[in-house]
C-alpha cells in the first residue's frame, strides 16, 4: 500500500496492490492526487526509495505539476505518513490473528477508511510538526 496524507485536512489517498510498490504504483498515486486537486499546487514528500527517483516518476510529476520533495535518507521520523502507518499497525497487528490474507487486508482497509471519522483525533495528534528527536530531560540531568 502506498499512501499520501494531506497535512492540513488529514485526507488520505491510497493505492493498493498485492505485490511490490514500484515506480508504476507511485505514478498511479501521482495521477490520483492530480485528478483530485487539479487546481491546487501539490508537494509530495517522499522518502528515498529508488523507484521514486526514476525518470518515469520524475517526468510524470513534472507533467502533472507536482513537486517531489525528498527527505534525507534514513529519516522516517520526518515522514508524516510513517506516523499513520504506526497507527494502522497498532490497530491491525498488535496481538491480532487473521485466518486469511483477505481478512487481514480487510482490517487494514477498514482502519484506513476510519481515518477521517473514528481515528481522526488519533491522526490529528500523530500528524503534527513536532519533530523532537531526543528527550530534553535526558540532556538536562547532566
Amino acid at each position: 500500500m502506498l499512501g499520501a496524507l494531506d497535512y492540513a485536512t488529514k485526507e488520505l489517498v491510497t493505492v493498493t496492490n498485492l505485490t511490490y510498490i514500484t515506480a508504476e504504483t507511485v505514478c498511479e498515486l501521482l495521477t490520483t492526487l492530480a485528478a483530485q486537486s487539479p487546481a491546487i499546487p501539490i508537494t509530495l514528500v517522499l522518502d528515498n526509495a529508488k523507484y521514486q527517483h526514476c525518470r518515469l516518476v520524475q517526468d510524470l510529476a513534472a507533467s502533472l505539476r507536482i513537486e517531489l520533495l525528498f527527505l534525507p535518507s534514513y529519516s522516517p521520523n520526518l515522514n508524516l505518513i510513517e506516523r499513520l502507518w504506526k497507527l494502522v499497525k497498532g490497530e491491525c497487528l498488535n496481538g491480532k490473528y487473521y485466518e486469511t490474507f483477505s481478512s487481514f487486508q480487510g482490517s487494514i482497509e477498514d482502519c484506513l477508511r476510519k481515518v477521517p471519522t473514528e481515528h481522526r483525533d488519533a491522526v490529528t495528534s500523530l500528524i503534527t510538526r513536532n519533530f523532537q528527536l531526543f528527550d530534553k530531560e535526558a540532556f538536562l540531568e547532566v
